[in-house]
């Protein structure tokens, strides 16, 4: 049986723990399952074998989300169009929620969520665990079954892949740039709507093939503004969804729900990533299986 004095450590790691999972995994479901699991094995040793409970539990954790990755790595050579990490959607007011943590770490941002699922499972499990809560390599390598040298040359190529992601901007200047250009985009003027973008704008959209929208990387201004102006209008012209302005991953985005659903349930998650004070990047979530970290009620 566990102390409840060791029950309350594992809770005052359970943050940290979600936040490694979630960057580990990229999935809100996957992450909570791994800390659950922790919790699961820790249960089963004697407290006399860890010697630093943070630590040790970290490591689990890692062990645990590889196998996970592998998993999801499995499931992506089958799946229709668009892969995106799972967004975690929040209103103010939801600091009592574990995954409010996770968001304040700008590590979680959208942008670097977005490679790191780019990256190979082995690559993801050595930078977060190294560079993001300084794991020796020599333990990562344990996880990994390579040699340390070999982990350290991981960690080493995902950084630089991670480098492609653009600094996260303070919130002011991320919110005036999502003011701008919602408002551009209301007016249905594709020249405004592009005066908001940055050159190098992409949309990338996350369906599944559960619902309509754009297979591939939208890229290019013009490309971009015309697809924006359709996707408003046929979202938001006649619909019966309702639209609101939330945090996701930790910035200003949009939920769609369905007022007709008796939980009110998110259909829709659209995120941005702002570079130079324009729109660099904007992010359909549509595949309803995968916004287990929408909670916006």
């Amino acid at each position: 049986m566990v102390s409840p004095l060791l029950t309350d450590l594992f809770e005052s790691h359970r943050p940290h723990l979600l936040s490694v999972a979630y960057r580990l995994t990229g999935s809100v479901a996957d992450a909570e399952d791994a800390v659950q699991e922790s919790w699961l094995r820790m249960a089963g040793v004697h407290q006399s074998e860890i010697d630093d409970l943070r630590a040790w539990l970290t490591t689990v954790v890692g062990r645990i989300c590889l196998d996970h990755l592998r998993s999801s790595a499995k499931r992506r050579e089958t799946y229709v169009g668009q892969w995106l990490p799972e967004p975690i959607v929040s209103r103010p007011g939801s600091g009592g929620d574990p995954l409010e943590l996770v968001v304040r770490d700008q590590d979680s941002r959208l942008a670097a969520m977005v490679i790191l699922d780019a990256l190979t499972p082995q690559q993801r499990v050595a930078l977060v665990l190294h560079d993001g809560v300084a794991v020796p390599f020599a333990e990562i390598a344990e996880i990994l079954d390579v040699t340390a040298e070999a982990a350290r040359q991981l960690a080493a190529r995902a950084r630089k892949a991670l480098v492609r992601a653009p600094e996260p901007v303070a919130d002011d200047v991320h919110d005036a740039a999502v003011r701008r250009f919602l408002a551009a985009l209301a007016t249905g003027d594709v020249a405004a709507v592009a005066a908001t973008l940055h050159p190098e704008v992409t949309f990338t959209a996350d369906a599944g093939g559960t619902t309509g929208t754009a297979l591939n990387v939208v890229a290019g201004v013009e490309k971009f503004a015309r697809l924006a102006v359709s996707w408003w209008l046929e979202h938001l012209g006649e619909s019966l969804l309702e639209l609101e302005s939330v945090a996701v991953n930790g910035q200003s985005g949009l939920v769609l729900t369905d007022p007709n659903s008796p939980f009110g349930r998110p259909v829709r998650v659209l995120a941005f990533t702002v570079r130079d004070g324009k729109i660099w990047a904007a992010y359909d979530f549509a595949n309803v299986a995968k916004l287990s970290g929408a909670r916006t009620r």
